[in-house]
């Protein structure tokens, strides 16, 4: 995230953990609370959603391309099946 944008989304989030909580809805105040601490986790370690999708997408791409070389498939390729993808 950048900077600005993360203090800003904190901001955001003990505002309304501050609205839930005068309100006296302590459930929803709860959740955004957690909210809240899953942005500084992710801000801070650096694991985001994105992150995880791309090293499983990379994890799939490369469990086929082994597939390929090991069982001898002549017809999958990968570079035919990327520039279509592209166009």
């Amino acid at each position: 995230m950048d900077g600005s944008l993360y203090i800003i989304s904190l901001i955001v989030v003990v505002l309304l953990a501050f609205v839930f909580y005068r309100s006296n809805s302590f459930k929803l105040m709860l959740l955004v609370l957690a909210v809240g601490v899953y942005i500084i986790y992710a801000h801070k370690s650096g694991n985001t959603p994105s992150k995880v999708k791309n090293e499983i997408i990379e994890s799939i791409d490369k469990s086929a391309k082994d597939f390929s070389k090991s069982r001898g498939v002549k017809k999958y390729d990968e570079e035919k099946i990327k520039k279509e993808v592209a166009d």
